[in-house]
């Protein structure tokens, strides 16, 4: 019979172990999890064409402001029939990820410069500051006059408006990190590359993927101020030009449709790239909010 001290010890072990193992009520089916998840928003969108539809009926504004709901839903069938749809989304979605890395390739060593070069945060760290809070639009007209109406202006909008918050996210994250982390690195020899890689990067994660989600929100901002104002038959036909072209004619159905658009791409990308890498980061370091 074991002695009352491996009798302790043995609880305090079960104990732990049932610490790290979820409990029978928070193991949750997939499709419970998804319907949680799933539910709300669909029940608020109802509840919004709901609304939509009887301000409509009510015909407190006249049809042009404010169309049927039906009338919106006839343009994405066009859309849809024509094959226009696939092209407009293309020509947009193509230009914000192209845009959104080449930001992260420029942002990433700019930020840790920023955070770990006094020298270099004082001379550059205001003027990120402000460009991050600088409108995108107001590059527009600029990058007409120096590039023209090309695919060069777009990125150039698209960049200033993203690497300024990945930048910026990435130094919050490392201001975040504990000192003692890089104390460590160095005592154990690693250079500043190998430092940078394996210790300030994954340490300041949180911060830096807070700063790419704000990036590529400004990255699509910026190229929808783009395409609406950089209108050329060489830039093909993206969201932005679109909803354009519905405010050129008057069609406010076609407004709708292209502003529905663009917040479905807005929010895809959010709950299909963003959201499970967040997961991950959360669940890796064992924080509960990845749970919900």
């Amino acid at each position: 019979m074991p002695s009352p001290e491996v009798q302790d010890l043995s609880k305090v072990e079960a104990g732990l172990d049932a610490l790290d193992t979820p409990a029978a009520g928070q193991a949750e089916a997939g499709w419970r999890r998804f319907l949680r998840a799933a539910l709300p928003p669909v029940v608020a969108l109802v509840l919004l064409v709901a609304l939509w539809q009887a301000l409509w009926a009510a015909a407190i504004w006249p049809e042009f402001q404010l169309p049927a709901p039906l009338a919106v839903w006839s343009r994405f069938e066009e859309l849809f029939e024509t094959g226009r749809i696939f092209q407009v989304l293309w020509t947009s979605i193509h230009r914000a990820v192209l845009g959104f890395l080449a930001a992260l390739v420029i942002a990433t060593p700019l930020g840790l410069l920023v955070a770990k070069v006094r020298v270099v945060r004082a001379a550059i760290g205001p003027l990120l500051s402000g460009l991050q809070s600088l409108p995108s639009v107001a590059w527009v007209p600029a990058a007409i006059l120096w590039f023209g109406l090309n695919d060069a202006s777009i990125y150039f909008v698209v960049l200033l408006g993203s690497v300024p918050s990945i930048a910026n996210g990435l130094v919050a994250g490392i201001d975040q990190i504990p000192p003692i982390l890089p104390r460590v690195g160095k005592t154990l020899g690693a250079s500043r590359l190998a430092a940078a890689r394996h210790i300030l990067l994954p340490a300041a994660l949180p911060g830096y993927l807070a700063g790419l989600k704000q990036g590529w929100a400004f990255s699509w901002r910026s190229l929808m101020a783009a395409e609406l104002i950089a209108q050329s038959p060489d830039l093909g036909l993206g969201l932005g030009a679109y909803l354009n072209e519905g405010s050129s004619f008057n069609d406010m159905p076609t407004v709708l449709a292209a502003i529905f658009l663009i917040l479905l791409v807005g929010i895809g990308i959010e709950l299909l790239v963003f959201r499970p890498i967040e997961r991950a980061v959360l669940r890796a370091r064992g924080l509960t909010g990845a749970l919900t």
